[in-house]
Protein backbone atom coordinates (compact mmCIF):
# COMPACT_ATOMS: atom_id res chain seq x y z
CA UNK A 1 0.00 0.00 0.00
CA UNK A 2 3.29 1.97 0.35
CA UNK A 3 3.61 2.43 -3.61
CA UNK A 4 0.02 2.74 -3.60
CA UNK A 5 -0.16 5.80 -1.15
CA UNK A 6 3.15 7.91 -2.78
CA UNK A 7 1.82 7.58 -6.31
CA UNK A 8 -1.56 9.36 -5.08
CA UNK A 9 0.69 12.04 -2.64
CA UNK A 10 3.19 12.55 -6.12
CA UNK A 11 -0.10 13.34 -8.16
CA UNK A 12 -1.29 15.30 -5.23
CA UNK A 13 -5.14 13.35 -5.36
CA UNK A 14 -5.94 14.42 -1.65
CA UNK A 15 -8.87 12.02 -2.02
CA UNK A 16 -7.12 8.82 -2.60
CA UNK A 17 -4.36 9.52 -0.06
CA UNK A 18 -7.05 10.19 2.03
CA UNK A 19 -8.78 7.19 1.71
CA UNK A 20 -5.27 5.08 1.62
CA UNK A 21 -4.80 6.39 5.47
CA UNK A 22 -8.13 6.14 6.23
CA UNK A 23 -7.57 2.46 5.08
CA UNK A 24 -4.40 1.70 6.94
CA UNK A 25 -1.64 2.72 4.91
CA UNK A 26 1.47 3.89 6.77
CA UNK A 27 1.93 6.95 6.13
CA UNK A 28 5.66 6.35 6.74
CA UNK A 29 5.79 3.36 4.91
CA UNK A 30 8.47 3.38 1.91
CA UNK A 31 7.66 3.17 -1.98
CA UNK A 32 10.17 0.52 -3.90
CA UNK A 33 12.07 3.53 -4.20
CA UNK A 34 13.16 4.08 -0.42
CA UNK A 35 11.28 7.36 -0.46
CA UNK A 36 8.04 7.87 1.69
CA UNK A 37 4.62 9.58 0.80
CA UNK A 38 5.83 13.39 2.04
CA UNK A 39 9.47 12.87 0.06
CA UNK A 40 7.27 12.27 -3.17
CA UNK A 41 4.44 14.67 -2.64
CA UNK A 42 3.28 16.90 -4.89
CA UNK A 43 4.32 20.41 -3.60
CA UNK A 44 2.29 22.32 -5.48
CA UNK A 45 -0.67 20.14 -3.07
CA UNK A 46 -0.65 21.73 0.92
CA UNK A 47 -3.78 19.79 1.26
CA UNK A 48 -1.87 16.84 0.64
CA UNK A 49 1.10 17.71 2.42
CA UNK A 50 -1.16 18.89 5.44
CA UNK A 51 -2.91 15.17 5.18
CA UNK A 52 0.18 13.62 5.26
CA UNK A 53 1.78 15.59 8.28
CA UNK A 54 -1.66 15.19 10.75
CA UNK A 55 -1.54 11.48 9.63
CA UNK A 56 2.08 11.27 11.36
CA UNK A 57 4.36 11.47 8.02
CA UNK A 58 8.31 12.13 9.46
CA UNK A 59 9.11 15.41 8.57
CA UNK A 60 12.42 15.65 9.06
CA UNK A 61 13.45 12.24 7.23
CA UNK A 62 16.18 12.63 5.00
CA UNK A 63 16.43 11.45 1.27
CA UNK A 64 18.75 8.74 0.76
CA UNK A 65 20.91 10.45 -1.86
CA UNK A 66 21.68 14.04 -0.90
CA UNK A 67 20.52 14.00 2.78
CA UNK A 68 17.55 16.03 1.60
CA UNK A 69 14.93 16.68 4.29
CA UNK A 70 11.19 17.37 2.48
CA UNK A 71 11.39 20.73 3.69
CA UNK A 72 14.88 20.95 1.53
CA UNK A 73 12.89 20.08 -1.28
CA UNK A 74 9.71 22.47 -1.25
CA UNK A 75 11.84 25.66 -0.21
CA UNK A 76 14.25 24.75 -3.43
CA UNK A 77 10.83 24.54 -5.51
CA UNK A 78 9.44 27.58 -4.40
CA UNK A 79 5.90 26.34 -2.96
CA UNK A 80 4.94 28.17 -0.23
CA UNK A 81 2.00 26.65 1.13
CA UNK A 82 4.17 23.45 1.53
CA UNK A 83 6.82 25.27 3.46
CA UNK A 84 4.39 26.50 5.47
CA UNK A 85 2.77 23.14 6.47
CA UNK A 86 6.15 21.75 7.11
CA UNK A 87 7.20 24.42 9.23
CA UNK A 88 3.96 24.87 11.67
CA UNK A 89 3.70 21.25 11.69
CA UNK A 90 7.74 21.89 13.34
CA UNK A 91 10.16 20.64 10.57
CA UNK A 92 13.77 21.58 11.57
CA UNK A 93 14.66 25.03 9.23
CA UNK A 94 18.41 24.37 10.41
CA UNK A 95 19.15 20.93 9.19
CA UNK A 96 21.78 21.01 6.43
CA UNK A 97 22.07 18.67 3.86
CA UNK A 98 24.79 16.22 2.47
CA UNK A 99 26.42 19.54 1.05
CA UNK A 100 25.64 21.73 4.04
CA UNK A 101 22.49 23.19 2.09
CA UNK A 102 20.09 24.52 4.89
CA UNK A 103 16.95 24.76 3.02
CA UNK A 104 17.69 28.35 3.41
CA UNK A 105 20.36 28.15 0.89
CA UNK A 106 18.51 26.22 -1.92
CA UNK A 107 15.23 28.62 -1.49
CA UNK A 108 18.56 31.79 -1.89
CA UNK A 109 19.90 29.83 -5.20
CA UNK A 110 16.22 29.85 -6.16
CA UNK A 111 15.29 33.30 -5.70
CA UNK A 112 11.98 31.96 -3.46
CA UNK A 113 11.57 35.14 -2.07
CA UNK A 114 8.30 34.41 -0.37
CA UNK A 115 10.45 31.20 1.34
CA UNK A 116 13.18 33.00 2.05
CA UNK A 117 10.55 35.69 4.04
CA UNK A 118 9.41 32.82 5.83
CA UNK A 119 12.43 30.97 7.05
CA UNK A 120 14.20 34.10 8.32
CA UNK A 121 11.04 36.05 9.69
CA UNK A 122 9.48 33.52 11.50
CA UNK A 123 8.61 35.55 14.98
CA UNK A 124 7.61 32.12 17.01
CA UNK A 125 9.88 29.36 16.73
CA UNK A 126 13.34 28.80 15.31
CA UNK A 127 14.45 31.07 12.51
CA UNK A 128 16.75 29.88 9.79
CA UNK A 129 19.87 32.00 10.48
CA UNK A 130 20.76 34.03 7.12
CA UNK A 131 24.17 34.08 8.29
CA UNK A 132 24.88 30.48 8.57
CA UNK A 133 27.50 29.42 5.94
CA UNK A 134 26.80 26.05 3.60
CA UNK A 135 29.98 23.48 3.21
CA UNK A 136 31.32 25.90 0.48
CA UNK A 137 31.57 28.83 2.65
CA UNK A 138 28.34 30.57 1.19
CA UNK A 139 25.67 32.46 2.98
CA UNK A 140 22.25 32.14 1.36
CA UNK A 141 22.79 36.29 0.12
CA UNK A 142 26.10 35.37 -1.01
CA UNK A 143 24.55 31.90 -3.04
CA UNK A 144 21.50 34.50 -4.57
CA UNK A 145 24.20 36.57 -5.94
CA UNK A 146 26.19 33.68 -7.47
CA UNK A 147 23.05 32.48 -9.40
CA UNK A 148 21.90 35.45 -9.77
CA UNK A 149 19.05 35.95 -8.00
CA UNK A 150 18.98 40.04 -7.53
CA UNK A 151 15.72 40.22 -5.59
CA UNK A 152 16.45 37.44 -2.76
CA UNK A 153 20.15 38.61 -2.41
CA UNK A 154 18.70 42.02 -1.78
CA UNK A 155 15.98 40.75 0.66
CA UNK A 156 18.70 39.08 2.65
CA UNK A 157 21.02 42.00 2.82
CA UNK A 158 18.20 44.21 3.97
CA UNK A 159 17.28 41.96 6.46
CA UNK A 160 20.63 41.61 8.14
CA UNK A 161 21.06 45.21 7.68
CA UNK A 162 17.39 45.83 9.97
CA UNK A 163 18.38 43.05 12.19
CA UNK A 164 21.67 44.54 13.59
Amino acid sequence: MSDELCRAAARGEIDKVLELLQNGADVNGFNQYKRTALQVVNWACPDVVEALLSAGAEFNIRDPVLRLTPLHDAARAGYIGSVQKLVLYGADVNLCDEIGNLPLHLAAMEGNLEVIRLLIGRTHGRTADPRARSAEGCTAGQLAHLHQKIEAAKYIEDYLRSSE
